[in-house]
């Protein structure tokens, strides 16, 4: 199961904004959308692992990815 969780879109840049227009913005949407119903026989983590990622199964699991980089 492949597919990007992350979405684009373009909003609308009126010509007498005020402020510096944002081109291209991005959203995540949830792995629950693209799963309706739980497909028989998932790989699935570890228990320790999925304790740690919080879901039992790899297809479920995504990681938050921050928009300004790692945090030190």
């Amino acid at each position: 199961m492949e597919f990007s969780q992350v979405r684009v879109y373009h909003p609308f840049v009126g010509p007498f904004d005020p402020c510096p227009p944002i081109l291209t913005k991005t959203y995540q949407t949830p792995v629950q959308l693209f799963i309706p119903f739980q497909p028989p026989n998932l790989p699935q983590f570890n228990p320790q692992e999925a304790l740690f990622k919080g879901t039992l199964w790899p297809a479920l699991y995504s990681p938050y990815e921050s928009k300004w980089g790692k945090e030190q």
